[in-house]
C-alpha cells in the first residue's frame, strides 16, 4: 500500500564500514531471490507454464513458507532482513502511529533535521548534518556477512532505507522515498473541465491550459530545506502540441524530446535549484503522453532520486548506484515504482498501467542480469516487486496477464540457476501469497457500532481521516494501519480513558466479539484470527506494536479508510476499488512459498529460517535475538521454540 508522504529533505549520510573477520567460508556462493507475493495457489495452477519452477520443485525441494503476522511487506521482509520476528525488529504495518497525537507515521524511516543552522532572513543555513534514521532494529544479516568477511550484494530489500552501513554492495528498495519525500507522487496534467479532482490518493491532478499550442507545465520537487518556510522547489516543463498530428514536444532546461499520443519517454533528468547558483537536488522522472485532443492529457512519473547524483542515500558504497547508472542507465529508484495509483484513480487504464509495470520489470530485469553476470563469491540477493504489486490489480480477474509477470521472473530464475551451476545454493522465496480483497471492512465503524469507539455526533460518519470526529472521552479502542487496533490506554495516550488494570478484559472482550464478527452479506466470518502482541511474538521491541493484529478472512481487508482513522456509515461493503488481491489477512490464509535446488529438510519452515540458513551456509553463527534454523537441516523443534 502506499502510505502518505513521509516528508524528508535532501540529506547526506556519512556510511562507516563494518570490521571483517576472514573466515574459512571466504569463495562460497549462494543466489537468494526475494520475489515478493509470489503465490503458492498461483503456482499449482501453472506449474507447467513456469518450467524453471517446476523443475527447482522437482529437482530440488518446494515448501509452504510461513509468513508473519501481519503478512504485510516490510513486515515479512524486515523479518527476513533480522532473523526476528516482528517482536523483535519492532515494524508491525506500514503505519505506526504516535501514541500521544494518534498521528500516523511510516514505519519504516523518518527524517532527523539538523540539530544547529543559522537564519539569515528567509534562509536557513545549516550548522550540523541532518540524517535519515531507519526505524528497523535488529542486524541485517548481510552485515553479519561481512564482518566475517563474506561478500555480500543486497539489490532492493524492502524496509532498507537508507541502507544499511556496511561495505557490501546494496541498493534500497520499499520504503526508498521519492525526491519530494513521499513514497510516490505523480502529476497529471488535463485541460479537461470535467475533471474536478486536485489530488487522488498517490497523486497530483493540475488543471493547465492550451494557449497557442503551448502548455506550461510545473513539476512539484522536495521541500526547501535552505528555506524557512520549506517552500516547495519546482520545475518547469513546456509543451507544444502539433496543430494537425497527435504529437507533442517536451521542453526541459536541458532537453527537447517529441512523444506520439500513447508513448512513454526516456528517463528526463531535473535539477531543482535550492539556492540558485549554489545548491540543487538531481531527480528523474519520464512522461507519457496520454492524449493530444480533444483534451490534452499528460502523465509525469513520481520524480525519482537520480541514482547518478543520488539527493538521500539510496545505495553502499555511495558510489554503487553511480555504478550501476553508469553501466545501465538511469532507472527506478522509488522504492514501489509501479503505477498502482493512477490506476485506481481511472487516470491510468489497465493496459496503460501494465504497459508501465513492464517498463518497472525491464528495468529490474536488466539490472537483474547486469548483477548475476558480476556475481564471483559470497551471497547475491535481488529482489523483485512486479508479482506483487501486479497481484493486487489483476489477482482472481485477469490471470492471463498476471501469468505474464510469472513468466518472465521465471525466465530470470531460469538465469539465475544456470548461473549457479551444482556448486552454488539457489534459494528462491516470496514473502506472503495472494487472496481476493472482495469486502472491505471498516474496523473504527465497527468498533464505534460495537460500543467501542464514539463520535462527537452520531452523525459524523464519513471519509475523514485522522479522527476528525472521534470523542476520545468516550473512546476505548480505535484502528489505524491495515491490521492493527490499539486501546486508549491511560498514561500512553493524551488523554485515554481506559484503566490499565481494564486492558485485558477490554481485549478479552474486543477479541470475543471480533471472531463473532459475521458479514451481513455472505454469512461468513470476517475474522478469522486475532493476535495479542505479547504472546504472539518472542522479541520484546513492542513500543509501536499494535494491542491486536487482526487477521482476517480470505476475501476480507481493512478497509483504506481504516488505514488512515476514518469512520464510516456501514461497518463492512463491496470493495469496489482496482486494487483486487491482497494479502493483509490472516497469516496462515496467504503463506509465501520457498523454492530451492538442493532437498529441503525442514517441513514447515518460516520466514526467519531463510535467514538462519543464510548464515548456515557460510557458518556465521546466529547472533542472540535471532530465531530459526538452516532448512536444509532435519527438524529441531527445541532450536525454533515455540511462539
Amino acid at each position: 500500500m502506499k502510505s502518505r508522504a513521509l516528508l524528508l529533505a535532501p540529506l547526506v549520510l556519512a556510511l562507516c564500514a563494518c570490521s571483517r573477520q576472514t573466515t574459512e567460508a571466504t569463495g562460497r556462493r549462494m543466489i537468494v531471490l526475494g520475489v515478493d507475493g509470489m503465490d503458492p495457489q498461483f503456482l499449482e495452477a501453472h506449474w507447467n507454464e513456469l518450467p524453471n519452477l517446476n523443475r527447482l520443485r522437482k529437482e530440488g525441494g518446494f515448501r509452504l513458507l510461513e509468513t508473519t503476522v501481519p503478512p504485510q511487506s516490510p513486515v515479512a521482509w524486515s523479518t527476513v532482513t533480522t532473523g526476528m520476528d516482528p517482536g523483535g525488529h519492532g515494524i508491525f504495518d506500514f503505519i505506526h502511529r504516535n501514541p500521544q497525537t494518534r498521528m500516523p507515521f511510516s514505519s519504516m524511516a523518518e527524517s532527523v533535521p539538523p540539530r544547529r543552522s543559522l537564519s539569515i532572513g528567509p534562509w536557513v543555513v545549516p550548522l550540523s548534518s541532518g540524517s535519515v534514521r531507519r526505524l528497523r532494529g535488529g542486524t541485517a544479516f548481510w552485515r553479519l556477512l561481512e564482518e566475517r568477511g563474506i561478500d555480500s550484494t543486497v539489490i532492493r530489500m524492502p524496509a532498507n532505507f537508507p541502507p544499511v552501513d556496511c561495505e557490501a554492495q546494496s541498493l534500497s528498495g520499499m520504503g526508498t522515498p521519492d525526491l519530494a519525500g513521499a513514497f510516490g507522487m505523480f502529476t497529471y496534467f488535463t485541460d479537461d473541465p470535467d475533471e474536478k479532482r486536485t489530488t487522488v490518493p498517490g497523486g497530483l491532478i493540475v488543471r493547465t491550459s492550451v494557449v497557442n499550442g503551448r502548455a506550461e507545465l510545473v513539476l512539484n520537487g522536495p521541500a526547501n530545506s535552505f528555506r524557512r518556510d520549506h517552500t516547495v522547489v519546482t520545475y518547469p516543463l513546456v509543451a507544444h502540441i502539433d496543430p494537425t498530428e497527435p504529437v507533442a514536444r517536451f521542453d526541459t532546461e536541458e532537453e527537447q524530446i517529441i512523444l506520439r499520443e500513447g508513448e512513454w519517454s526516456g528517463w528526463l533528468r531535473a535539477r531543482f535549484r535550492m539556492i540558485p547558483g549554489l545548491a540543487s537536488t538531481a531527480g528523474i522522472f519520464r512522461i507519457y503522453l496520454q492524449q493530444v485532443r480533444p483534451r490534452l492529457r499528460i502523465y509525469v512519473t513520481p520524480v525519482n532520486i537520480d541514482p547518478g547524483d543520488p539527493a538521500l542515500p539510496i545505495s553502499t558504497p555511495p558510489d554503487f548506484s553511480r555504478e550501476l547508472a553508469h553501466a545501465l542507465g538511469p532507472f527506478y529508484t522509488q522504492g514501489i515504482p509501479e503505477e498502482t495509483s493512477a490506476y485506481r484513480a481511472g487516470i491510468l487504464s489497465r493496459q496503460e498501467f501494465l504497459g508501465q509495470s513492464r517498463q518497472v520489470l525491464a528495468d529490474s530485469l536488466r539490472m537483474f542480469r547486469h548483477e548475476l553476470s558480476r556475481f564471483k563469491s559470497g551471497l547475491f540477493f535481488y529482489y523483485f516487486s512486479s508479482i506483487d504489486q501486479n497481484s493486487h490489480m489483476l489477482w482472481g480477474r485477469y490471470d492471463s496477464d498476471l501469468l505474464e509477470i510469472y513468466r518472465a521472473i521465471d525466465a530470470a530464475i531460469g538465469e539465475a540457476m544456470q548461473q549457479a551451476g551444482p556448486g552454488t545454493t539457489l534459494l528462491v522465496m516470496s514473502d506472503h501469497g495472494f487472496a481476493r480483497f472482495d469486502r472491505a471492512v471498516h474496523l473504527n465503524t465497527w468498533l464505534m457500532q460495537r460500543g467501542f469507539l464514539a463520535l462527537d455526533d452520531p452523525a459524523n460518519t464519513g471519509n475523514q481521516e485522522l479522527f476528525r470526529h472521534v470523542d476520545w472521552t468516550r473512546t476505548e479502542a480505535y484502528a489505524i494501519g491495515l491490521n492493527g487496533i490499539y486501546l486508549n490506554l491511560q498514561g500512553r495516550e493524551s488523554g485515554g480513558i481506559v484503566p490499565h488494570e481494564e486492558k485485558e478484559r477490554l481485549l478479552d472482550r474486543i477479541t470475543e466479539e471480533l471472531l463473532a464478527f459475521r458479514d451481513p452479506k455472505t454469512k461468513l466470518n470476517v475474522v478469522e484470527r486475532v493476535y495479542r502482541p505479547e504472546r504472539e511474538f518472542r522479541g520484546r521491541n513492542l513500543a509501536s506494536a499494535p494491542d491486536l493484529i487482526v487477521g482476517f478472512r480470505r476475501g476480507y481487508r481493512a478497509s483504506w479508510q481504516t488505514a488512515l482513522g476514518a469512520v464510516p456509515a456501514v461497518p463492512i461493503e463491496d470493495n469496489t476499488d482496482a486494487w483486487i488481491g491482497d494479502h493483509c489477512m490472516a497469516a496462515d490464509q496467504v503463506p509465501g512459498v520457498l523454492l530451492s535446488n538442493r532437498k529441503i529438510q525442514m517441513e514447515h519452515p518460516r520466514l526467519y529460517d531463510v535467514t538462519a540458513t543464510v548464515l548456515a551456509e557460510f557458518n556465521v553463527p546466529r547472533p542472540e535475538g535471532m530465531l530459526g534454523q538452516s532448512v536444509f537441516e532435519a527438524p529441531a523443534e527445541t532450536a525454533r521454540g515455540a511462539r
